[in-house]
């Protein structure tokens, strides 16, 4: 469980001997618990993994969105209706600081602020993550992956709750428009 390094590794069909003298050489290697540990059962490692997740604190409680979501609903958000499930809006979603406008036609998300419009190719959104907002389940928080790490997360605020689905879907492009 060990091996011997020298400038790479060394061989085995190379003894210490062949490695010249006074030159620095490395062994690496595992203890007997670090292999075995390696080894666990699939349905074991699986079960742990399914426990942490299930131990994640909600999104509206981590300290980036409760900055966020501590300012309150913003005036001009859209009402919810609670246990309704709509086409998506025709007229802006305003969050935050943003107003958000889907262009269908052009297979585009417009994110607009005052001082900028970004538009964004539906095909460019990798995942949509959604979750309601702790105390006011009416409205979601969204999240749009735009590049391959967690960092690439556009997040949205104070999604009604009836246009979550039809968002989440129009993004993906899980829906065929005739």
């Amino acid at each position: 469980m060990q091996k011997v390094m020298h400038e790479g590794l060394i061989h085995e069909d190379k003894t210490l001997i062949q490695v010249t003298s006074g030159t620095k050489i490395m062994v690496v290697g595992s203890t007997v618990n670090d292999v075995l540990a390696v080894h666990t059962p699939r349905d074991a490692a699986q079960q742990d993994a399914k426990v942490k997740v299930n131990k994640k604190e909600p999104l509206c409680r981590q300290k980036q969105h409760r900055e966020v979501l501590d300012k309150g609903k913003p005036e001009d958000v859209i009402p919810s209706v609670s246990g309704a499930e709509e086409c998506m809006p025709t007229v802006p979603l305003s969050s935050m600081y943003h107003k958000f406008i889907f262009k269908l036609e052009q297979e585009q998300l417009w994110i607009g602020t005052k001082e900028q419009t970004e538009k964004l190719p539906m095909g460019s959104i990798k995942k949509v993550v959604r979750e309601p907002t702790e105390g006011h389940e009416d409205y979601h928080m969204m999240a749009f992956q735009l590049g391959p790490m967690e960092a690439s997360y556009y997040w949205v605020y104070w999604v009604p709750t009836q246009y979550v689905d039809a968002i989440k879907n129009t993004v993906l492009g899980k829906w065929q428009y005739f």
